[in-house]
């Protein structure tokens, strides 16, 4: 179970396709164990999805599949 403190102390990362402008932005977690952390970038304490290794895996390739990259 992941603890709050646990995504208090996470290190995120914005998506590379965010712009500077505000738009639809991500941030992932990669400093959590066991887990993606994703979260809305504008607001920095809104909800978190938590993804296990392979669900996040599996989405970035769906969504990537789907972009034609």
């Amino acid at each position: 179970m992941i603890q709050t403190r646990e995504l208090g102390a996470a290190v995120w990362r914005k998506s590379s396709y965010s712009n500077g402008d505000g738009g639809n932005c991500v941030e992932v977690a990669g400093s959590v164990p066991e887990v993606v952390p994703v979260r809305d970038s504008k607001i920095h304490d809104s909800p978190v999805l938590l993804f296990s290794n392979s669900g996040w895996t599996s989405l970035v390739a769906s969504v990537k599949s789907s972009l034609g990259s």
